[in-house]
């Protein structure tokens, strides 16, 4: 792999990155409601005094290494999505360049606006092939276990984290059952129009360029 074609690679992961953490603020400020993962993070934030982004990097880790006990290779672009998106989250809400919702109608559009813009990130992130988000990962990992459709899996994954976020807190409302149900349909449909397959997506992971060095340094010593 040449240094252009990885500078491509990670300029659209973080493009990737960047409009997930403007889906997150975008869904937020429509003020009716968080989506699950953010209304579990909005809960731990409530119980701990951490920023969202910083509950989002915690929880993102913990999903990694489950992704890595189910089989999910992880990459370069896991451990940089389960940072940076964060980051970005944190930094957007910090620049209060979102408006914030006044009205149910505003609110509604919004979400629909902030669901769209998440779905795209995810596969515009995922079709870099450096590693899939942590929840994406988890996504994918049972997706290839149970050959279950990606819309119904996300599904189950969102509500999961509805649940655990309604427990702890974090707000719940239209908003949350709207990307609930709408942001695994949302990749579904993007996956589609792109031709992604999503039984074959192969990523680059970690152990593959530890084990090209390791080899590229054989390869020398022995020359």
């Amino acid at each position: 792999m040449n240094i252009k074609r990885i500078l491509y690679l990670l300029v659209r992961l973080f493009i990737g990155f960047f409009l997930y953490g403007l889906g997150i603020v975008v869904m937020v400020n429509a003020q009716i409601g968080l989506s699950p993962w953010d209304a579990f993070h909005q809960g731990i934030s409530l119980k701990t005094g951490i920023t969202m982004g910083q509950a989002s990097i915690t929880v993102g880790l913990v999903i990694v290494i489950l992704d890595a006990v189910l089989g999910e290779g992880v990459g370069w672009g896991t451990v940089l999505n389960m940072i940076f998106i964060g980051v970005f989250l944190d930094m957007i809400k910090a620049a209060n360049i979102i408006p914030v919702a006044d009205n149910l109608f505003m609110g509604i559009i919004m979400m629909i606006i902030g669901i769209i813009i998440s779905a795209i990130a995810t596969v515009v992130y995922l079709g870099a092939g450096l590693g899939s988000g942590p929840r994406d990962g988890l996504m994918l990992a049972l997706n290839k276990k149970t050959s279950k459709p990606v819309g119904v899996l996300r599904t189950g994954i969102e509500l999961t984290a509805l649940v655990s976020g309604w427990l702890l807190g974090g707000q719940v409302g239209l908003g949350t059952v709207m990307s609930a149900f709408g942001l695994g349909y949302a990749i579904q449909i993007g996956f589609k129009i792109c031709n992604i397959d999503s039984k074959k997506i192969k990523h680059r992971i970690i152990t593959d360029d530890i084990r090209y060095i390791k080899e590229l340094l054989e390869n020398r010593k022995s020359a």
